[in-house]
């Protein structure tokens, strides 16, 4: 890039690009198609570590308390396991039960709202259209949307499966996996490379813990909500309005669609005052819980979160939302990590900077003429160690004052 002026002349800017940049761009480019070509093998890939992030925890915890690794990975698994029989157990009979019901229910309830349409000149077409509905014709136009969504719902299902057997192996074989992927990166950067992934597994443990107390607090409202409107099988609702509102946009639908259709047999204010309550509901855990909880949980700003969410649900729809947290808490991460100077930013990263030397200076001491993977092994203890240290400085800057918060320490 190159400027140009002379007197008495506008000055141009020259645009040269260069070698190194055009290559640079052709890969970036090359990678970006390759990545959306193979789209569903990455979110396979994504739900595995996800998966690990869950398990992971647990499994160390085993190992701490004398388990072999095998084993506390079957552990895991099996509770894992139990937990989803014993809520699908939980609600899928009920739900089928009250589904069963309303529709036996219906042309009942299609009646009286056709008479309550009738009744005001506005509305009175629509009444006698809704007396009219046939759905013989309505079945055979859905047979074949009703198809397509069962096609799509066992490639859901392959892909669900292919990730839980994915991340089986990867934690059965974390320390070979580990020491190839150490392998391939130069030892100056192995430090730092176990930093980045420490940080990866706490943003996963982040958002994981933060998915299961929104879904814990969605589940506790609606059965508390059921209970004082007397609304039969509450426990079943709450328990799937939890799950489904795990689901960005189309969680507050499924959430809301059982408990209404089961508050229907207690008339028509029980009706109005669950809808309300509901809706209410949503709009507060979207606009002040979610900001706070995944704000906390990941380090991100509330506004970063609401930012996040929707131009992760633009770009990609529900899988963009669910994905877009911790993508935004793993940008800000490596961000920090490879000290980029942001506009607008100075960084004072002297003291980080020594601190980084000294462990790398430790790492090359204690790794050197070892193989791959007790070398990661190493890194990873080193990078634990200094984050612990970080921690503990951190907590030392603060000190306790009125009312249980904490402020600076002089």
């Amino acid at each position: 890039m190159s400027r140009h002026s002379s007197p008495g002349r506008t000055e141009r800017l020259r645009i040269e690009p260069t070698p190194k940049g055009l290559l640079f761009t052709v890969l970036a480019v090359g990678a970006s198609w390759v990545a959306l070509r193979l789209l569903p093998v990455v979110l396979v890939l994504v739900v595995a570590l996800f998966l690990v992030g869950t398990l992971n925890p647990g499994v160390e915890w085993l190992e701490r308390k004398g388990w072999k690794r095998g084993w506390g990975i079957g552990v895991a698994l099996a509770a894992l396991f139990v937990v989803a029989l014993l809520m699908s157990a939980l609600t899928i009979p009920s739900l089928i039960e009250q589904v069963t019901s309303l529709v036996k229910e219906e042309p009942a309830l299609r009646a009286r709202i056709a008479d309550v349409l009738a009744q005001s000149p506005p509305t009175a077409p629509l009444a006698e259209t809704l007396r009219n509905v046939r759905y013989e014709a309505l079945a055979r136009q859905s047979a074949g949307t009703a198809l397509e969504y069962s096609t799509r719902a066992l490639e859901t299902f392959a892909c669900l499966m292919s990730a839980v057997f994915l991340a089986i192996y990867v934690m059965i074989d974390r320390d070979r996996l580990r020491g190839a992927l150490f392998a391939t990166v130069p030892r100056t950067h192995h430090v730092r490379l176990s930093r980045v992934l420490l940080n990866l597994e706490t943003i996963v443990g982040g958002y994981i813990r933060g998915q299961a107390l929104t879904s814990l607090l969605m589940a506790s409202f609606t059965l508390a909500l059921l209970l004082v409107c007397g609304v039969h099988n509450a426990l079943a609702i709450a328990v799937f309005a939890g799950l489904a509102d795990i689901l960005p946009y189309i969680g507050v639908f499924l959430s809301v669609g059982p408990a209404l259709a089961a508050s229907l047999s207690r008339g028509p204010v029980v009706v109005v005052v669950v809808l309300m309550a509901m809706l209410a509901y949503e709009e507060l855990e979207s606009r002040y819980l979610i900001p706070r909880i995944y704000g906390r949980a990941l380090r991100l700003p509330s506004s970063v979160v609401l930012v996040a969410l929707l131009v992760g649900g633009s770009l990609m729809g529900i899988v963009g939302a669910l994905l877009a947290l911790p993508v935004a808490a793993g940008v800000r991460m490596l961000v920090e990590e490879l000290r980029v100077e942001l506009p607008g930013e100075e960084i004072d990263d002297g003291d980080l900077r020594a601190r980084d030397e000294k462990a790398e200076e430790e790492y090359e001491r204690r790794a050197d003429g070892v193989p791959a993977e007790k070398a990661a092994a190493i890194a990873v203890e080193i990078s634990e160690d200094r984050i612990q240290e970080e921690g503990d400085r951190l907590a030392a800057a603060e000190v306790p004052i009125k009312g249980g918060e904490r402020e600076p320490r002089a």
